[in-house]
């Protein structure tokens, strides 16, 4: 009795080492991942003559918001931010619009659904270059193009959105849905109310795929938008890199403008995946 008490307690002992050195290990290697990002951030606060000493430094020494009131002033860096909240704001009703498309698929009956499913799901396959030069004379003869509208348009839906939300809603159990209706539920209150609720897990991804889309929306704005003030944050952004090449602070504040917000918007939202995430759409 004791040599096994004694078995257990040395299989304890090497898996409490086992778990330690596998934290230390991971610690290591998140600090390593993490120092650029740091570094990145911290250099944006840095004056131009500290960023290029050598050695370098990690905490400034002298903080300045220099770089990021040069940015707004000068480079017209609030009327990009005000075009990609735009364009972010506009992708969350295509993301609506997506989940509304997802639940007629997974949840209605009607002819030709399934040939029209894989006709969506057909448009996977097309390149998004293959169809911009298609979308682009389809918009120039519409005159949408450089205009808000030309920009956020072809990006209102997606198949894989589509595709995500249809295949999460298809494990809501259609029984549920019945018995709303028996209780004299209309449609638009059960999706709102029952459906909506039941899909945070995936709301909670596609919240973020959406977010990075739209915040990082860079070729289609630079195609279809002539006037500077349609640009968007990234097509600022490289403007900023061809124009301040050797100007590495403001460089920092507008790779760290970009960055953090997703950073933020991410750690918001795994909380919410992990809490809600189930296999059966049920919790």
């Amino acid at each position: 009795m004791s040599s096994t008490t004694a078995t257990k307690n040395g299989k304890e002992r090497r898996g409490s080492s086992f778990q330690w050195i596998s934290g230390i290990v991971l610690a290591i290697g998140g600090i390593f991942f993490l120092l650029p990002f740091f570094w990145m951030i911290l250099s944006s606060f840095k004056p131009e003559n500290e960023i290029a000493s050598v050695p370098p430094t990690l905490w400034p020494e002298t903080w300045t918001l220099h770089n990021f009131k040069y940015l707004f002033q000068n480079m017209n860096f609030d009327v990009y931010l005000v075009n990609t909240l735009i364009v972010v704001a506009f992708s969350f009703v295509g993301l609506f619009l997506n989940a509304v498309a997802g639940f007629g698929f997974a949840k209605y009956d009607f002819k030709g659904r399934n040939v029209l499913f894989v006709l969506v799901l057909a448009t996977m396959m097309i390149p998004s270059q293959v169809t911009m030069i298609p979308v682009y004379l389809i918009l120039n003869s519409l005159g949408l193009t450089n205009t808000m509208i030309g920009i956020v348009l072809p990006g209102l839906v997606g198949a894989f959105a589509i595709f995500l939300f249809r295949q999460f809603m298809s494990t809501i159990p259609t029984e549920l849905l019945e018995a709303t209706r028996l209780d004299g539920a209309s449609e638009y209150r059960i999706f709102l109310q029952i459906v909506l609720p039941i899909s945070k897990p995936i709301i909670a991804v596609q919240a973020i795929l959406t977010f990075i889309a739209g915040w990082n929306s860079f070729l289609w704005p630079l195609i279809i938008a002539n006037d500077e003030k349609l640009y968007t944050l990234s097509v600022g952004l490289s403007l900023l890199k061809g124009q301040y090449a050797g100007n590495y602070g403001l460089q920092m504040a507008g790779a760290a403008f970009m960055v953090v917000p997703v950073i933020i918007l991410f750690t918001y939202f795994q909380k919410h995946i992990i809490e809600n995430f189930s296999i059966s759409g049920m919790k």
